[in-house]
């Protein structure tokens, strides 16, 4: 599937909690402008005529049928059978709502809803960092490629999905990759959201510095300080994005033994990946301790941060070699050093989203 030279034409939508925003998509781009318009997310009746009103509106600027609609939007949700269920940005939609099934009568074409972890990992894994870097394995002359991806996103929560060469991993329940809900060896009483998201950081600064909880300060707030940028207590910021990467390191440690593939992040924290990068770089190469004269590594694959020329250059690098098959004249390449890479994404998180939308309802239609 070439989603950069398909003519079709997918509705979609960001559904937030305070405004819905409208678009469509064809050869993988946006070709409309954007359409935004408050939710009206505690009224049902209301919260529907504003998604007609939006998409209404898109298709008034088409000059060709749309095939399908395609949106994110956070669960609790049945996404198989496209029912939103009890959703706290949402609350018009409490006790379950087949809109998935509304949004079909309504305009006579197929309905795709997903978890916009699952999005962003598709996006990225067919428009975004996973063909990047087979490119600059290309470019370097090394063979190898990777098929498998995880994409995390960070902010207000903590999200996650995973492609395997070409296909997202839905579960059998439509919850897959739910890391938001993982436990951690770090703090075992928490789950890992509590520890990786935005209040994390804001409450391990806060606790560092002796500020209370009325104290208005915002993640943005904390990554100047930790620049040098803004007034504050700066190793108290460095800690708080450093914890953080602890705990984020466990948990892609986890995810890279279970998948053996990329991590890409992206969210509104992922752009402080300077502060909180060597923390999951220091997680990914230690030791488990338990042998003190024969240590077993963390991870079974060298990682390499990528958001680094060094790391680039360190997955790059051509460490196999051709070995002769007996017998004839042919040679397999072999490497016996596996590798991974992690980094943040290239093209933004509301792009991957979208990318992710635009290429599942392609997909469904094809299969």
């Amino acid at each position: 599937m070439d989603i950069f030279n398909d003519k079709r034409v997918v509705l979609t939508f960001d559904a937030g909690g305070t405004n819905f925003v409208f678009s469509a998509m064809k050869d993988g781009r946006e070709f409309v402008d954007p359409v935004t318009l408050p939710s009206h997310a505690d009224h049902l009746e209301r919260c529907l005529e504003t998604i007609r009103t939006g998409f209404d509106h898109i298709i008034s600027e088409l000059d060709q049928q749309a095939v399908a609609i395609s949106f994110a939007i956070p669960g609790p949700t049945d996404y198989f059978n496209g029912v939103v269920g009890d959703l706290k940005n949402l609350p018009g939609f409490r006790g379950g709502v087949p809109l998935a099934k509304i949004l079909e009568n309504q305009y006579q074409i197929p309905v795709y809803m997903n978890n916009d972890g699952d999005l962003y990992a598709y996006g990225e894994a067919l428009g975004g960092f996973l063909p990047e870097v087979n490119r600059m394995m290309e470019e370097a002359g090394n063979p190898k490629r990777f098929k498998n991806l995880y994409g995390l996103t960070l902010g207000t929560g903590f999200g996650g999905g995973f492609v395997s060469d070409g296909t997202l991993i839905r579960g059998d329940n439509s919850i897959a990759s739910e890391v938001w809900i993982l436990s951690n060896s770090l703090t075992p009483s928490r789950n890992a959201e509590e520890e990786v998201s935005i209040r994390a950081v804001i409450r391990n600064y806060k606790a560092a510095t002796g500020q209370t909880e009325q104290d208005n300060l915002t993640p943005k707030d904390i990554y100047k300080i930790a620049s040098g940028k803004q007034e504050g207590d700066r190793e108290a910021a460095l800690e708080a994005f450093e914890n953080m990467g602890r705990h984020l390191g466990d948990v892609i440690a986890n995810l890279i033994s279970l998948t053996d593939g990329l991590v890409v992040m992206g969210g509104g924290i992922a752009g402080a990946d300077q502060f909180f990068m060597p923390a999951i770089m220091k997680e990914l190469d230690r030791n488990f301790d338990f042998r003190k004269h024969d240590p077993i590594p963390r991870l079974i694959q060298k990682a390499f941060n990528l958001n680094e020329e060094a790391g680039q250059k360190g997955l790059c690098e051509i460490t196999g070699k051709f070995i002769d098959l007996p017998g004839t004249d042919q040679q397999v390449y072999y490497d016996e050093q596996s590798k991974v890479g992690i980094g943040t994404s290239r093209i933004g998180t509301s792009r991957a989203i979208s990318l992710g939308a635009y290429a599942f309802a392609l997909n469904q239609l094809d299969r």
